[in-house]
Order: C-alpha cells, then structure tokens, then sequence
C-alpha cells in the first residue's frame, strides 16, 4: 500500500464516520483557499540556494543545517505536528526509507513548529531513527515560502479536537509549514522540492531518491 493509499484511507474513515459534515466542510474551506491563495507554486524550488538554519532538536541540541551538508547532502522534510495523523503516516513512510538515505552517505531531518516535548512522543512512538528540530514561529518554514495562518474557525475546529496549537507549539502565531520536502546538496542548493498545499496529498518518499541520485550519492541499482 503506498503512502497516498494510507492517507486517502485515514481520510476517508475520519470524515464520514468521525467528523461532522460541518467540521469536514470547514477544513476542505480552508484546504481550498490554500490551494487558490498559489503559495505552494511560490515556495523556494529546486535550483535555488536552501535557506540555512540552527534550531533545537527534540534534546535541546542545536543542529545546524551548515554541519549537516559538511558530511554529505540533506533531506529536509517540513511537518505539522504530532496531533496530525496525516504527518505522522508521512513519517512512518519516511522512516522506511531512512536506511536508503543515510546508505547515500545523506542526512535526513525533519522540522516542525511543535515543542521539544512533543517532538519526543512522537519520535518514541514511530521510533523514528532521525531528529525532529523546533522551528518555534515557523521561521525557517517561512525562510523556504512555507508558512501560512490557519483560518480562525479551522484553529478553533482543531482546538475542539484537542489539538490547540498555542499550546502544541508554545506561541499563538496560528501558523503551521505546508507539507514539504527538499534533497539539498553539499552545496547548499535544493536538487529536489516536493510541498504540498492539501496536507492529505502526498508521494511516496522514494520518489526523492532520483534527486540523490543525480547528485551521484546513490548507487544506480538503488
């Protein structure tokens, strides 16, 4: 079953057997309006130098983006947080593949605005073997186009459904990233951007190995 089927099979269940049709018909609103607003098609693509950064992992380490690409190329996946199932099958799958980039001699992380806490529960859970670093106000997101405002009655609707965001990631911007995930190499420019303005709209990961494999780190059997 590919990461699209999972995701389309969550969604499925959740709206017509958990979500009221009002709650479904506030989050399509808002799916939509991202759609139209084009901020997907405006984000920082492949060609362009990646924005650098040094954020917190889940610890309190910092980990800079500059020491990453010193020891090889880097896999840069953006995520909501650990309320949203849709972002949690996302990174099983790219759990899956962790093996297959780390063998390209890459380094694999994921961002998200959430708190050092949550980060752990959901690293523990997935037992997730790369870090989630705390990108408090979505400011990196920002730096690669990512960054937008939830509708009002969408943050209210997720607050109702115990995902209150203030407190999931200690500030009340009432932002999040769009689903993202860019290949970068040892030079800093993005080989490979994949972002998503439908949050239940996703390839499989392995559709980012021909990006690291371009850059000659994957064996071509791979």
């Amino acid at each position: 079953m590919t990461l699209q089927d999972k995701l389309d099979a969550f969604k499925a269940n959740f709206e017509t057997k958990v979500a009221p049709p009002a709650a479904v018909a506030i989050m399509h609103n808002a799916t939509e309006a991202l759609i139209a607003s084009g901020q997907a098609d405006r984000t920082i693509g492949a060609g362009a130098v990646a924005p650098a950064f040094a954020l917190p992992d889940a610890h309190g380490n910092i980990v800079r983006s500059d020491d990453l690409l010193a020891r090889g190329p880097l896999v840069l996946t953006f995520y909501r947080g650990v309320w949203c199932p849709y972002c949690n099958l996302d990174l099983e799958a790219i759990e899956a593949i962790a093996e297959d980039v780390r063998a390209a001699g890459a380094t694999l992380v994921a961002i998200s605005p959430q708190t050092a806490p949550n980060s752990r529960k959901i690293a523990e859970a997935n037992k997730l073997s790369f870090p989630i670093l705390s990108d408090h106000g979505n400011e990196i997101a920002d730096r690669f186009g990512l960054r937008f405002r939830l509708p009002d009655d969408l943050l209210a609707l997720y607050a109702g459904f115990g995902a209150d965001l203030t407190l999931i990631n200690a500030e009340d911007s009432g932002t999040l990233p769009m689903p993202a995930r860019f290949v970068i190499g040892q030079d800093g420019v993005i080989a490979y951007a994949e972002v998503s303005a439908d949050y239940t709209r996703r390839p499989d990961p392995d559709a980012l190995l021909p990006a690291l494999r371009r850059l000659g780190t994957v064996p071509l059997a791979a």
